[in-house]
Order: C-alpha cells, then structure tokens, then sequence
C-alpha cells in the first residue's frame, strides 16, 4: 500500500515538472538555452555570469539573476519586441543548473551528498537516494541553514505517514541548497518465548501488550498468558514489569517476554 502511494506521488511529480521548471529561479552558474522562434541566428545558449547577466544577439547583456524562468523569457520578449522584432517569441530552458547540493542521511537506500537539478522537492530527493529502506520510520528531520553561515538552523519536521499513506502533498517540501535530511529509523520492539513468530516488530504509538502478542501469531500450547513480563531500558537501566495486564501500553524497545507453563 505504502510502496503503491508512493510511486503514484512520485508520477504526478514528473507530469507537473514543467511548472516546477518555469518556477525555478535561476543565478549564477547556470546555462540558459534562449530560443526565438524563426530567428536562428538569435537562438543563444550562455551561462550566468558572476554579476547575474547573459549575453544577447542584438540586446547585449541582460541582468537575470533572481528571475524565474519564466520571468528571463518575459524579459527578453520584451527587449526584442522593443525596436528589434515584431510580435518575438521566445522561450528559456535551463540547461545545466548552478551546483546545488542536499545531504540525505539515514533510512534510505543511497546515503549522501547528492545533487539538486533545480527545484526540487522532498520526494525526489528520496527518489534519486533510491528511495526508502524497510527499516524507515514515520518521521523526516530536515535542517536548514538559516544565514547560509551555519550558525543558526531551522528544523523542519516532515510526517512520512501522512505523505507517503495519506498523499499529503503539503509534506512534501522544496529542498534547498545545503539541506541535510535525516529518515528516521522506525522504532521497533521484541516479542520473544512461547509465541508463534518471536521477532522484532515495528512500533506503533498505542500499541498494548495483546497486540503485540497477536502480532506475534498470539500464544502458542505451552505459553502461560498470565505470566508475561515487560523488560524495559531506561535511562541505561533495566526494569522487569512482572506478570503485565494485556492492556498495558508498552514502549518502543520494550521486550514481551511469555514464559513457558508447567501446568
């Protein structure tokens, strides 16, 4: 279920990429492919310069740094359609972006630095890091720089059960250059004794004692249901909870311990 919502997340980012392309802002080091139609001869590809402009046939140079890309296409129709040509037609494709990078950490198949071909979201970040491990958690730590000096950080908590399950897209969000994104390790606990499947499951909020006996395969011929016991780590000590109701709330790495009867 998870895997299907993702992939179909990931489709409508490629369908809705032209937006995201007309929308990106562009700056020094970028390449601009500037086409006008039925103009060859002015059909020009540049790089921005370290002052923000480009060079024109015709028009000389043009300050576009800090422009959308469909803003430098507004701009230089403009500048062509002044004295030059009759009703231009132009478009602008970037076609090598300014060397922005994100660093993704954690649960996802291709850990680390990885570049960002302009605006890009959340998503395809973890997409291009080959996507998620098994092992992923519910939660997504983004930290941003908040002067570019790495002094001070915004964090930015993205909730990947209500990305990836629900589609909220309101989760998905832009990354920028210099991001360092985190995917959390989902917290697990251990059911272990005189249960169908011993084993590590993966913790949920809420989870009871019978229910992670159920999910276990529930107890087995020998099992005595009112002996099981809780061991539990905190603050690097153990804690042995004897003879728990079914009820009780337990946490992430708790160990369900069902011993064997002898009666």
């Amino acid at each position: 279920m998870k895997k299907h919502l993702l992939i179909g997340l990931l489709i409508g980012l490629v369908l809705t990429g032209g937006a995201f392309a007309q929308d990106y802002v562009v700056g020094e080091g970028d390449v601009l492919e500037v086409t006008v139609y039925d103009n060859d001869d002015l059909t020009t590809t540049a790089r921005i310069s370290m002052e923000g402009f480009i060079t024109m046939p015709l028009i000389g140079q043009v300050e576009v740094k800090g422009l959308k890309v469909s803003q430098v296409a507004d701009k230089i129709t403009g500048l062509y359609a002044n004295g030059y040509l009759m009703e231009p037609h132009v478009s602008v494709f970037v076609r090598e972006f300014r060397s922005r990078k994100a660093t993704i950490l954690g649960e996802v198949r291709n850990p680390g630095l990885h570049e960002l071909q302009g605006d890009i979201s959340f998503l395809e970040v973890v997409s291009s890091a080959g996507g998620f491990t098994p092992s992923a958690g519910d939660i997504a730590v983004i930290k941003r720089q908040k002067n570019g000096d790495g002094a001070e950080q915004d964090v930015i908590i993205i909730d990947l059960k209500k990305l990836v399950e629900q589609g909220d897209l309101s989760q998905d969000m832009p990354i920028h250059n210099g991001d360092r994104i985190y995917i959390k390790k989902a917290s697990v606990f251990y059911v272990s004794g005189q249960v169908r499947r011993p084993d590590a499951y993966r913790y949920e909020k809420g989870t009871t004692v019978i229910k992670a006996i159920t999910l276990a395969g529930g107890f087995n011929d020998t099992a005595a249901p009112g002996k099981v016991k809780i061991v539990r780590k905190e603050q690097n000590k153990e804690t042995v909870l004897e003879a728990v109701k079914m009820d009780e709330l337990i946490l992430p790495e708790d160990v369900i311990v069902v011993p064997e009867s002898f009666f």
